[in-house]
């Protein structure tokens, strides 16, 4: 086994001016395979599940996400309201949870990438027999470096280059790393090149 480089370990340059040295720095290449890169979608993680009178806990019927992605809320009436609490792992396997609070029919994005889901606890009716909430798969993916702050040089779509639309970065939280690319994925390989 070849072993990889760490940029973790404080590796130091000379500079031209005597007594200074900077970081040494690495331009990484982060790869979503075309099979990962699944398209965004307000259901395509747990369909449309019926609120019932008492906060419930899902476990079973949820699709986990191919690559650690950041997660979505949609409800199906204007009266959904409360506390969608989904926990499950992040890009290291390290447990998080995250809550995002439904609004209606509206598509509430989080702010943590998941890697795998392990449950998902709804919030109960307003009125019985109408509501439903379903979550989904937002633009966003993660990224496998806690950065902190934004050192993303190039994304490319299919081949094609694209930008950020929006990002978050953390140096001490993994699932608050991540992208959210202009052109989102789509079922085509995304390359995303950055500073470690």
């Amino acid at each position: 086994m070849i072993a990889a480089y760490s940029p973790f370990y404080k590796q130091r340059l000379k500079t031209d001016a005597k007594g200074v040295e900077v970081d040494r720095s690495f331009i990484a290449h982060y790869v979503i395979a075309e099979t990962n890169a699944t398209a965004p979608g307000v259901a395509n993680v747990l369909a449309a599940t019926a609120l019932t009178a008492e906060v419930q806990e899902i476990t079973t019927g949820i699709t986990q996400p191919k690559v650690p992605r950041v997660l979505s809320v949609k409800g199906n009436d204007a009266k959904v309201a409360g506390n969608v609490v989904i926990e499950g792992t992040d890009f290291a396997g390290a447990t998080i949870t995250d809550t995002i609070v439904a609004a209606g029919t509206g598509t509430i994005v989080g702010a943590k990438a998941f890697a795998t889901i392990t449950k998902i606890t709804l919030p109960p009716y307003d009125t019985a027999g109408t509501e439903t909430i379903s979550i989904g798969l937002a633009d966003a993916f993660g990224i496998p470096y806690k950065l902190p702050y934004d050192t993303i040089l190039k994304i490319y779509n299919g081949g094609t280059a694209t930008t950020v639309a929006s990002s978050s970065f953390s140096a001490t939280v993994l699932s608050s790393n991540y992208i959210a690319p202009t052109a989102g994925l789509n079922g085509t390989q995304v390359d995303v090149y950055l500073i470690v």
